[in-house]
């Protein structure tokens, strides 16, 4: 009988059903047959709930964490440095409880990432001066106190557990001061977390990789910040950048189920690195490529000042007036134009065994100064590092200037150099007076692509050394670099290659669903605000599954929106819904709802205080914690 009641209590906290049948005056125990989550077609985000801060445009709820145990949210309040704990027993109405803060254990500190496994929270944390080493310090979930603490890296920024618990991964961003006089190393620390109340460290960095770097280059890897001594000979120093252990950024950390590989993205280099959590090192580093805007399905809407009245729009309907300095939808292709995928939150899932990996392509540009009078107007490259420029800027006949919208780096990039010109092999010079005529002249007007905002430090032609090649002094670009994707991809961690991405349909589907919010900005509304930046930003991502399926949701931060794929076959990921309930006839922004979604997380059914799938988004601009229920379909 012992045995029998042993079967029992295992059954009971494994499937949690149990069937007890009588016959012949013998009581026997039987464990129920395990039911299989059922497998939807579809599914449907619900907002079912908020919890909000009261602080807007502060960055007042920024990445969520859930314990089931104690059924609590945490949630990080950048602006306050903390992480707000709510109680969320009842979805629909989440309650603050009270908050962790971290300057105890390291003054003047900021809470940058929160994460939760089996009742123990690790929070990320920034030391007062970001380029020194950081903390992670953990907490029960359920009393809230504290366990202990270890020093990590420089700007600790996401972490998260093992599958099995026994680690906690963060990344280690390693971003420059202002003025990029001092840019520590990036790396991850691995946290052995199977005596929590001891934890120990060790660190995986990219100091091996130094001797590496020109084949990572040669391969696509970005390493372009310049070298942090003091620039005294410039024109000796030509194009001479960091080490690759200090400009490589880890961004976010996706982990194999298994827990023996990690997979960390480097946004700012483009680049995807493999971790080995045998050898606790890094064993690849794979560059994401970049994607050409001249096909089709890559097109997108490059100027937030496109209308010109007498051209046509994307659906060719022709356009008779226009207010001052208006956009319009005009999502196109550009040959000659690409872009980075530069991707932010990564995710990882298997398909019949096979692992994934999912990434939210948001881009993001390098600039770091201590005195931007001084840098763009001054000429001094001391003050810092700028990479960003608009396209109509960089190609002025006149050239490189004084007047501010030239990094000081790019007028020093190679002795002799007086500004830039486009390649005429790959930009047509035009052959028509038609505005709509993609050409040389057109394409640097507002009215085309002139607005678009790109990388100067590449696309420009080099010579078998890799120095800039000179035509009459000028650079001499053949392909036109911005920032992101716009997208979100599925990638082959094994082959290194895109399987599968969104191209534009995230700008299509905000266009037929949503056109009135087309490209707009989180904070302040304003349409079409984005085209000549990154569009709607894909930044934060989560993956459920339920029953067979695995689905997708990508939070696009500036159009402050929610899109849900159903990934379940990497090679065709189908898209399923555009959640926006933003009101923006509310002129008053703090009124319109959940603005600028930064970071989201899927709780499962099993695991769900009220038994339905959920998924949970913290806000950034409008400082709240919106609650979804996922309905199944």
């Amino acid at each position: 009988m012992k045995i029998q009641i042993s079967v029992l209590m295992m059954a009971m906290l494994s499937v949690g059903l149990v069937a007890c049948n009588e016959s012949d005056n013998n009581t026997q125990l039987t464990v129920a047959p395990v039911i299989e989550e059922s497998t939807p077609e579809s599914i449907e985000l619900v907002r079912i709930g908020r919890y909000e801060s009261g602080i807007f445009g502060a960055s007042a709820a920024e990445i969520p964490a859930y314990d089931a145990k104690s059924q609590r949210i945490f949630v990080v309040n950048a602006k306050e440095g903390v992480v707000d704990v709510l109680d969320f027993k009842q979805p629909n109405q989440p309650k603050y409880i009270q908050s962790l803060d971290a300057k105890k254990y390291l003054a003047n500190s900021e809470v940058n990432s929160v994460a939760v496994h089996n009742g123990i929270v690790a929070l990320a944390v920034q030391a007062e001066d970001k380029t020194q080493p950081g903390i992670v310090a953990f907490f029960k979930a359920q009393d809230l106190s504290f366990i202990s603490q270890v020093q990590v890296g420089a700007l600790p920024d996401m972490l998260t557990f093992s599958p099995d618990g026994q680690k906690v991964l963060v990344a280690n961003e390693g971003e420059p001061n202002e003025g990029y006089a001092v840019d520590p190393e990036g790396s991850v620390s691995i946290i052995n977390v199977k005596d929590i109340s001891k934890p120990t460290v060790k660190t995986a960095n990219f100091q091996a990789w130094n001797t590496k770097k020109q084949s990572l280059l040669d391969a696509g890897v970005r390493i372009f910040g310049p070298a942090t001594e003091l620039y005294s000979e410039v024109a000796t120093k030509g194009l001479q950048t960091t080490s690759v252990a200090q400009d490589l950024e880890p961004e976010y950390i996706a982990i194999s189920s298994d827990g023996k590989t990690a997979w960390v993205s480097l946004q700012e280099n483009n680049a995807i690195a493999i971790l080995d959590l045998a050898k606790d090192e890094f064993v690849d580093i794979f560059p994401m490529g970049s994607k050409d805007h001249g096909l089709p399905d890559n097109a997108l809407d490059g100027s937030d000042r496109d209308c010109v009245v007498g051209a046509t729009d994307s659906q060719g309907v022709l356009i008779s007036s226009c207010d001052k300095d208006a956009g319009m939808i005009n999502i196109r292709s550009w040959p000659g134009l690409y872009g980075m995928y530069m991707p932010d939150a990564i995710a990882h899932y298997q398909v019949n065994g096979k692992s994934y990996l999912v990434t939210a392509n948001e881009g993001d540009a390098r600039e770091w100064l201590k005195d931007e009078g001084k840098y763009f107007t001054g000429d001094d490259l001391t003050q810092g590092y700028a990479e960003e420029i608009r396209i109509k800027h960089l190609f002025k006949k006149a050239g490189f200037d004084l007047k501010g919208d030239y990094a000081a780096h790019l007028r020093h990039l190679v002795p002799g150099v007086t500004g830039a010109k486009l390649d005429a092999t790959v930009f047509k010079p035009c052959t028509t007076t038609d505005a709509n005529e993609v050409c040389a002249e057109n394409l640097i007007k507002d009215s085309q692509i002139g607005r678009l905002t790109i990388s100067w430090t590449q696309g420009f032609k080099r010579d078998a050394a890799g120095q800039p090649v000179l035509d009459n002094g000028k650079l001499v670009y053949n392909k036109l670099y911005a920032y992101g994707g716009r997208s979100f991809s599925i990638v082959d961690p094994e082959t290194r290659q895109i399987v599968w991405d969104s191209g534009s349909e995230f700008e299509r589907k905000i266009a037929e669903l949503f056109p009135n919010q087309f490209n707009s900005n989180h904070e302040v509304f304003k349409f079409d605000d984005r085209s000549d930046n990154k569009g709607p930003e894909p930044e934060g991502i989560a993956l459920g599954k339920m029953g067979k399926k695995t689905f997708a949701f990508i939070g696009l931060e500036r159009a402050s929106g929610i899109m849900v794929y159903d990934i379940s076959q990497p090679q065709h990921a189908k898209f399923v819904q555009y959640f926006n309930d933003r009101d923006v006839s509310q002129t008053d922004s703090a009124k319109q709802g959940d603005l600028g979604p930064e970071g989201l997380i899927f709780i499962a059914a099993k695991d769900s205080p009220n038994g339905q799938p959920l998924l949970v988004v913290g806000n950034e601009v409008s400082g709240t914690t919106a609650v979804y229920q996922i309905k199944l379909k």
